[in-house]
């Protein structure tokens, strides 16, 4: 599988940048495909409850850390590495009154600042396809997990037969050093020791949330253009027609998983 020279630095900069507000724009706070319904799913999918010490890898605006906490009782810590999205889940968890169940880290997905047998769930949304060492934070999150504890993830994967030609625009629009592919995150997963439960392609659905990207940014054309420019108005059609088109062409989509240790 091909990489591409995406560090921690360019995503830090996408989401300090334009990038982060546009995306919020399409996909609300939440920043991953089907919102809070998505959240939910995930969330019952765990048996979340009360109690339980949750793990957001890569949590940005921390909404489905809000989301969860809210809904279920939980505690949740949420770990990412964008010093903007950080200060901005920080403020808006405040505002919504939920600190004495959420606090926030800044920290490494690929050497997590937490000892072993830590929390009972690991979560994450849409996001572990910009760690650039996958496996390597499957071991960090087996590591933290209690035994017997679990694993929800889900994330952006190949789903089909896809060139690197073809590839290689829909990396260099999201930043993306890499991309898993749907049954490489399993493989992943039982290597690392643990118990694969539940693997399941949602590519269909993951296109028509790119149906709706694309009428959201054609119908903030005139805002985009006011606070961003052309230039971003641009690149923004140009990311949502080509994801859009790759994810029709069952190419590209989204994998669901829940995972034991």
């Amino acid at each position: 599988m091909k990489k591409y020279d995406f560090t921690v630095k360019d995503v830090q900069d996408v989401y300090d940048g334009p990038g982060g507000l546009l995306w919020e724009m399409c996909m609300t706070e939440q920043i991953h495909s089907g919102g809070a319904a998505t959240t939910d799913v995930l969330g019952d999918a765990l048996g979340l409850k009360a109690g339980q010490h949750v793990l957001d890898i890569c949590s940005a605006l921390g909404a489905p850390a809000r989301h969860i906490a809210k809904k279920y009782g939980v505690k949740v810590t949420g770990l990412d590495m964008t010093k903007t999205m950080l200060k901005k889940a920080i403020e808006r968890t405040r505002e919504a009154k939920l600190e004495h169940l959420i606090d926030y880290v800044e920290g490494n997905a690929l050497d997590l600042p937490f000892h072993k047998d830590t929390f009972d769930i690991i979560w994450g949304q849409e996001a572990w396809c910009y760690v650039t060492d996958k496996p390597r934070m499957i071991e960090e999150a087996y590591r933290v997990l209690k035994p017997g504890g679990k694993m929800g993830f889900t994330d952006w994967v190949i789903t089909g037969k896809i060139s690197d030609e073809e590839l290689k625009p829909l990396y260099e629009s999201m930043a993306f050093p890499y991309m898993e592919t749907f049954q490489g995150w399993q493989d992943i997963m039982k290597q690392k020791g643990f118990k694969v439960l539940t693997a399941r392609d949602e590519t269909e659905a993951y296109a028509k949330c790119f149906d709706d990207y694309a009428g959201i940014v054609q119908g903030g054309k005139d805002v985009i253009l006011k606070n961003f420019g052309p230039d971003l108005f641009a690149f923004a059609e140009n990311l949502v027609a080509i994801w859009r088109k790759a994810a029709h062409e069952h190419k590209v989509g989204r994998g669901f998983y829940i995972a034991q240790k």
